[in-house]
């Protein structure tokens, strides 16, 4: 016998990351979402006990339907995160929580999968172009690391691509950002685009303008490096945050021209959002654009900064809505 609509509720989405993991409810068919609140992944043992206690501290009716993003690959049932301690097996958390279903996804996966619900007041585009309907889209974003997704059209609808484009080998592009990788290199095993887009990343990328000017460093925070390049207190910090903006259009341009992403390139994550008009005035577009023959191509698709709330959350629930629509 079919399920009934009414017996998936109430529902729970949540977005985990390296450092914090989101989580919300959906009461009901059409409803909006609520009850967010946002968990220190280091105060939990693993994700049985954030939900709990989310659970436990709203005062919510246990859910039944569960869909969450993570920040690490999904393959198979046993998860291990690649920026966190967290490890866990999904079969055994659904049943631990008594879930009726439980969706797990690569957090970007999710993320790709709210950009076609995101109104124009949930975006700051940064440049020109316009979307092309019905073309792939592509998604990048820095915070704890550096997520990268995309959309592909499948007949009506898009599919969510479910890779790990963060872990690409960083080129540089210049030879000042030769300098600056050939430093990191003597560190690292691998550049790759994560080692510098990223909050780790933007303390390397500080430490490594220090060394080529022979300057001591202090042992800055990833915020306080953000925030003394914004208020152009620390010509360091000034440095690592514009190089950082550069290397990310790089980026963002290689995973443009290798899906084809003529519907725009979304920047997600915790760390763009917060930059503002820096952002806009960095050397991202410009960097976005800088592809010889192909700078017209580029030109033309535009770029846009995700500043909705809790969009990972959005996507997490289209993935239920979507599991429910493909299997009842």
């Amino acid at each position: 016998m079919p399920t009934r609509l009414t017996d998936t509720y109430p529902r729970l989405v949540g977005d985990i990351g390296g450092t914090n993991a989101r989580f919300g409810t959906i009461a009901g068919p059409g409803s909006k979402l609520e009850q967010v609140q946002n968990l220190a992944c280091a105060d939990y043992v693993g994700p049985r006990e954030a939900i709990e206690h989310y659970i436990a501290l709203t005062g919510l009716p246990r859910p039944r339907w569960c869909a969450f993003g993570i920040a690490n690959p999904v393959d198979g049932d046993a998860v291990r995160m690649t920026n966190h301690a967290w490890a866990f097996s999904i079969r055994q958390l659904q049943a631990d929580l008594g879930l009726t279903r439980l969706l797990v996804l690569n957090d970007f996966t999710a993320l790709a999968l709210a950009l076609p619900a995101l109104a124009p007041a949930d975006l700051v585009q940064v440049g020109g172009g316009n979307p092309v309907p019905h073309k792939a889209i592509g998604l990048i974003g820095p915070g704890t690391g550096l997520g990268v997704s995309g959309l592909v059209p499948c007949g009506d609808h898009y599919t969510a691509i479910e890779g790990e484009g963060g872990h690409v080998t960083l080129a540089a592009c210049d030879a000042r950002e030769a300098a600056l990788v050939a430093t990191l290199t003597a560190r690292f095993p691998h550049v790759s685009a994560e080692r510098v887009l990223s909050g780790p990343g933007l303390v390397s990328l500080y430490e490594a303008h220090a060394t080529l000017a022979d300057r001591p460093c202090e042992p800055l925070t990833a915020a306080e490096v953000s925030a003394r390049g914004l208020a152009g207190s620390c010509p360091l910090c000034a440095a690592a945050l514009a190089s950082f903006c550069a290397m990310l259009g790089t980026v963002a341009a290689d995973l443009a021209l290798m899906l084809g992403a003529k519907g725009g390139v979304y920047i997600g994550g915790g760390i763009v959002p917060r930059l503002g008009d820096f952002f806009a005035r960095s050397p991202f577009r410009t960097r976005f654009e800088h592809k010889g023959r192909f700078s017209d191509y580029l030109a033309r698709i535009p770029t846009y900064v995700i500043r909705a709330p809790y969009p990972a959350l959005l996507g997490a629930a289209r993935a239920l809505e979507r599991a429910e629509a493909e299997h009842g």
